[in-house]
């Protein structure tokens, strides 16, 4: 399993929003900001600011998914 963050992209998309705007709204990092679209792991402070300046809840933003091997 893994964690994916498509859900925070649509959001931003369906808000016009762009990564920088996230990243001014938030306080986060640009670095961070890369690191949620390589879907790798960040802190869940990172997650918590994005929730307040989104005024969204977590699942809103990510979900866990299951790798299927083939």
């Amino acid at each position: 399993m893994k964690i994916s963050y498509k859900k925070l992209w649509k959001l931003l998309i369906d808000r016009d929003m762009k990564k920088k705007d996230l990243a001014e709204l938030s306080g986060i990092s640009s670095a961070s900001i890369a690191k949620l679209g390589r879907n790798e792991n960040v802190n869940t402070d990172i997650l918590l600011k994005i929730c307040i300046a989104l005024k969204c809840d977590i699942s809103d933003i990510m979900e866990i998914v299951t790798e299927i091997e083939v």
